[in-house]
């Protein structure tokens, strides 16, 4: 497909390598005005924010991914295939569902489990298991470490589902699954298609278990540690 893409109005080489991909347009916005120089409107379909800018000297993109599989699945498949991106991070929120989770703990998606169709595109004989990158998880573990992050590696579920009628996330729970999001899946599935990296990097902003919930202004300086460690392994 030739670019600009129906969904991406960039032109060839205004993505950089690593692209963060957060759900929210505005958090891209915010992400570009708050942490990075120089940075470059290169997108703007559908309100779908990305920007290209530098962090310390290195070059690096943020995109909004919108949200839920199908959403994450077009930019992640159009970034990785047309524009040369190597590595995506998703930086979200998520739910807990294991009860050694706490709110603003960070969760690294080593693998993503989904009640999602997606995969079946891919004509597998078998269930396939989307799973990151080492590379990036190795990275995103030692910068945590180093900055003192409280993080929790482990599967979550990426749901197609919000408002679970049947209360079946928490479920997954019990195979020690850590918590629940809407995205991990569809990114790590084109990752693996294309021969490139993902990693999923999400903020506990509630418990399913419990009940707790993370106020807005309270997810806005969690979402923060997220941000800076998703730009330092970019």
């Amino acid at each position: 497909m030739p670019i600009p893409t129906p969904h991406i109005s960039a032109k060839v080489g205004d993505f950089a390598k690593t692209v963060l991909m957060p759900g929210d347009p505005l958090r891209a916005k915010y992400i570009a005005e708050h942490y990075l120089t120089d940075a470059v409107l290169v997108n703007n379909v559908r309100g779908v924010q990305g920007y290209t800018g530098y962090y310390n000297g290195k070059r690096v993109s943020v995109m909004a991914s919108g949200m839920g599989i199908p959403s994450i699945g077009i930019y992640s498949y159009e970034l990785f295939n047309f524009y040369g991106v190597e590595n995506i991070i998703r930086i979200g929120s998520a739910g807990a569902i294991h009860p050694d989770l706490k709110v603003r703990n960070l969760v690294f998606g080593q693998g993503a489990c989904t009640n999602s169709n997606y995969a079946s595109q891919f004509g597998m004989p078998g269930t396939i298991a989307p799973i990151c990158s080492y590379e990036l998880l190795e990275k995103a573990v030692k910068t945590a470490k180093k900055l003192g992050y409280k993080y929790k590696v482990g599967n979550i579920l990426a749901s197609d589902t919000f408002y679970d009628d049947g209360g079946s996330s928490a479920v997954w729970g019990k195979m020690g699954v850590l918590a629940v999001e809407m995205e991990s899946a569809a990114l790590y599935l084109n990752a693996a298609r294309a021969g490139k990296n993902a990693l999923c990097i999400c903020t506990i902003s509630d418990h399913l278990l419990t009940g707790e919930e993370l106020s807005s202004d309270e997810r806005q300086n969690s979402f923060n540690e997220m941000m800076v460690l998703a730009l330092e392994i970019a």
